[in-house]
């Protein structure tokens, strides 16, 4: 009897996975954004969480990682995962100024991946 609920508990705990992180999620996004989702993943919890997001950014794709605090820049990258710009955060509070105008210029936001991890 609990060998028959523990089992299915493990089968609705494997369908609860599945269905939040579908492999369709991350169809399009690069390999090597992909990676640094993983790498992500490795560090230490922030707060607010980790999150990366694409944009259409100057008719490219781009992919944005926010600051996780104070005066750490943020981060974002093209499809090859070259470093374009720091959009905001670092000393000034207003990124390298490579890019001033990506947070007016930015199109088409979609979450990518949030750290969901507490």
């Amino acid at each position: 009897m609990i060998a028959s609920k523990i089992k299915l508990l493990l089968i609705v705990f494997v369908l609860l996975q599945t269905q939040t992180c579908k492999k369709d999620d991350f169809k399009d996004v690069p390999v090597c954004i992909l990676e640094k989702i993983k790498e992500l993943k490795t560090e230490d919890v922030s707060n607010p969480p980790t999150s990366v997001w694409q944009y259409e950014y100057n008719g490219k794709t781009v992919y944005f990682i926010p600051q996780k605090c104070c005066d750490l820049p943020s981060l974002l990258y093209d499809k090859n995962c070259n470093l374009i710009c720091s959009p905001d955060g670092g000393f000034t509070g207003k990124g390298d100024g490579k890019c001033k105008d990506f947070f007016e210029k930015r199109t088409k936001e979609k979450l990518i991946w949030k750290d969901d991890r507490k």
